[in-house]
């Protein structure tokens, strides 16, 4: 890499991927927390498995319905304004949740519905937050960077477990003011959401043109390199809205992360009640649950970084759905809490090092509004697992009173979803033909 290269490459590094992963951080911490919240919720609102499982989901169905909207306004007016505007709502609305026996009051719905109102509500006020960020980063790195900080921003999500998760056990047990622990725990972590929906506006640079942060020439070379990038893209094949939308591959990426998706959110809901099970505490819960993120992070990481350097995507997708599935199913067919808790942890592996391996091919392809589109097409069409997978989880387990019919199939879906990834078309060239010689041959 030339000088400026390195140089440029360094300070975007710093200035806006610390800020971006703890943005996720929140945003993830209050899309699951729900999982912990449940070891005493369902309990106090009279919920079953599976209606808290629908609740769950509904989440991913409102999500679905305005993600490419939510992506296209990002687009027009701006990330800086309309993430700030996504963290601030989604904030108000978790917090919310502290109160549905109140509000079932006030408005003579049962609580069952109005914790199906209140998830719908959070799904509408978060859609468009993850794709909006990958299509921002699109707007601040070369292709050939993007798999490696797609991962350091989805590192937010491992760290949100290993961190939230010890936090969410112990606030269980905090009582007082009226609440209870569940109730508390809501209150507490939408707090940083809202603080740092202002943090976004002040913070934030809507594209490199507008960095006084970076120099002159640092500017130009940015901008000149993600200008190149645009100019070849659209010479080797021009993509509007529509077509994005439409496309069999932009659409094969779509199944393939709603096959993932399935197993990742079908077992983050019920993570806490799985580790439960064994008979601790639970703070000891919060611990336990927060092993496989560990293990997650590394190999997200890992497997980013190779991704990056062999520029092999569709193969390290399917290799890292391959160990999802595995350690899902797996999951299910053995009994003691140590080999339970070991498939997860290598299900973990593979379920968060897959985004950042995925979401670069796409990248490689699409260009402007048709790429905030793109993205956010397949980010809702895979996200509708969300709501598939945990429903699925609870109807289960009130049917057969355990979690091994539930794991055995979210581990057969992700496996379908890791042969898929083997026939996505990736054209390298598309990544590294902005690069220099000395780029491309590093690259390889």
């Amino acid at each position: 890499m030339s000088e400026i290269e390195t140089r440029t490459i360094r300070k975007v590094m710093w200035r806006l991927m610390p800020f971006l992963f703890v943005c996720y951080f929140v945003a993830y911490l209050d899309r699951v927390n729900v999982g912990f919240a449940k070891l005493q919720m369902n309990a106090a609102l009279g919920l079953s498995e599976a209606a808290y499982g629908l609740g769950a989901g509904l989440f991913f169905i409102s999500y679905f319905l305005l993600e490419v909207p939510s992506n296209l306004a990002l687009d027009k007016f701006g990330a800086r304004l309309w993430i700030a505007r996504i963290m601030f709502s989604w904030g108000i609305i978790s917090g919310m949740f502290a109160f549905i026996q109140p509000i079932a009051g006030a408005t003579g719905l049962s609580n069952e519905w109005v914790f199906y109102l209140l998830r719908f509500a959070l799904g509408i006020a978060e859609a468009g937050f993850f794709p909006g960020i990958i299509f921002y980063l699109t707007l601040w790195f070369p292709s050939v960077y993007r798999a490696r900080v797609v991962a350091l921003f989805m590192l937010a999500i491992p760290f949100s477990s290993i961190v939230g998760a010890p936090v969410s056990g112990a606030l269980l047990n905090l009582h007082g003011g009226g609440l209870e622990g569940w109730q508390w725990l809501f209150v507490l972590e939408a707090i940083p959401s809202i603080l740092m929906a202002v943090g976004v506006i002040f913070y934030l640079t809507d594209r490199p043109a507008d960095a006084s942060w970076l120099a002159g020439d640092e500017r130009g070379w940015l901008e000149q390199r993600l200008e190149e990038e645009s100019r070849h893209k659209a010479a080797a094949e021009h993509w509007g809205i529509g077509k994005a939308l439409s496309d069999p591959r932009i659409l094969a990426c779509a199944f393939v992360y709603f096959c993932l998706n399935a197993a990742s959110y079908g077992v983050a809901f019920f993570l806490p009640t799985i580790v439960k099970g064994f008979g601790v505490s639970n703070f000891q819960t919060g611990l336990l649950a927060a092993l496989p993120f560990v293990f997650g992070a590394i190999g997200m990481v890992l497997l980013g970084r190779n991704s990056d350097r062999t520029l092999k995507r569709r193969e390290h997708v399917c290799f890292a759905m391959i160990l999802a599935a595995v350690g899902v199913a797996g999951a299910g067919l053995v009994s003691t809490p140590v080999m339970v808790l070991g498939l997860l942890c290598l299900s973990q592996i593979g379920v968060s090092a897959t985004p950042p391996l995925l979401w670069p091919i796409p990248s490689a392809m699409l260009t402007g509004s048709a790429a905030a589109a793109g993205i956010a097409a397949i980010n809702a069409i895979g996200n509708l697992s969300g709501f598939a997978g945990p429903y699925l989880m609870g109807y289960l387990r009130d049917a057969t009173g355990d979690f091994t019919a539930g794991l055995l199939v979210l581990g057969g879906v992700t496996l379908v979803g890791g042969l898929v990834a083997l026939t996505l078309k990736v054209g390298q060239g598309m990544e590294t033909a902005a690069a220099t010689p000395r780029e491309v041959k590093l690259a390889h």
